[in-house]
């Protein structure tokens, strides 16, 4: 069965509007199965390894019935990469309309993590801002950066993985004494059994990603599993991708959070158009539109490559 899906791969290059996370070409594996496309696109510097949950995720996509869902549009959050440049930020702003929460990313440098946060605050007053620090903090610079944040910019929703593992946010949480969420991400889709992370006293939130967990059933039982507050966040993917996060969003009967599921929003071209209005995306049944953005054919080979040595880490 495999086999024949894996036939069907198509391979898009999809260019962002800035750097994010160093990329500027987002490449993308697609494949067609009886209940449609699914998507494979974790990070070129992934290991096989790593990648087996996004092709899980793709499998489930392409080759199982869609769950039940409450909602037909979610609300999304604005992502604001790490720009210096106001006019950069206030372009990127602009191209959320209607959106009412931002998540900005921080972690590198205060002075400019805080210019950041403060432009976006100007912008959007009422907006509700959260950062995302992608574990690069300690314990004690944690403690200092959010402190200033919190005095310079005041509350924040949350921060995401401030720290890399669930022994430092669980000190963090103890030495912080301002009232700051705690989101995880890495600390669960970088594990090896999210499963067996123990995230009491660490984290308040619970980041799901539904490629990076293994699809939608996974992230659903990561969910009950571990029976926190969940928020549903994209990682950089096509449309294709993104909706199937909005999917995963809807099959909540309760979803608090508006979800980090507007990111198309950075990608300059992509395989069809799901537009934010008043801040929601709809749930939107399409078929890609490959024209112009299929990479070439030494590409596409690497890319069969990868898939095929992913397969073998399958479970």
């Amino acid at each position: 069965m495999l086999q024949e899906l894996f036939s069907t791969m198509r391979v898009v290059a999809l260019p962002t509007k800035t750097n994010f996370r160093g990329i500027h070409i987002r490449e993308v594996a697609l494949f067609r199965g009886e209940y449609g496309w699914g998507e494979f696109s974790p990070f070129l510097e992934y290991g096989y390894k790593e990648c087996a949950p996004w092709l899980s995720s793709a499998i489930e996509a392409a080759t199982k019935p869609r769950p039940h869902i409450y909602r037909n549009s979610i609300r999304v959050n604005g992502t604001i990469p790490a720009l210096n440049d106001p006019a950069e930020i206030e372009k990127i702003v602009s191209s959320f309309p209607g959106v009412e929460t931002f998540k900005v990313k921080v972690g590198e440098n205060r002075p400019e993590d805080i210019a950041r946060l403060a432009r976006v605050r100007a912008l959007n007053p009422k907006a509700k801002i959260r950062i995302d620090v992608n574990g690069n903090w300690d314990v004690a610079n944690a403690v200092t950066n959010l402190r200033a944040i919190y005095e310079n910019i005041g509350p924040l929703e949350y921060v995401e993985q401030p720290c890399a593992t669930v022994e430092e946010l669980r000190e963090l949480k103890q030495k912080l004494k301002i009232d700051i969420k705690i989101a995880g991400d890495e600390v669960l889709r970088k594990a090896a059994d999210p499963f067996t992370v123990d995230l009491k006293g660490a984290v308040d939130i619970v980041m799901l990603k539904v490629q990076p967990l293994g699809g939608i059933a996974r992230a659903h039982q990561l969910a009950k599993h571990h029976n926190l507050p969940v928020v549903i966040s994209s990682a950089l993917e096509s449309a294709v991708g993104i909706n199937y996060g909005l999917i995963l969003a809807a099959s909540f009967p309760q979803m608090n959070f508006d979800c980090g599921l507007g990111t198309g929003s950075l990608l300059n071209a992509n395989l069809a158009d799901l537009p934010i209005t008043n801040g929601e995306i709809q749930i939107t049944d399409f078929e890609p539109n490959f024209s112009l953005i299929e990479v070439a054919p030494d590409r596409f080979e690497w890319w069969k490559n990868r898939v095929m040595k992913t397969a073998e880490h399958l479970v």
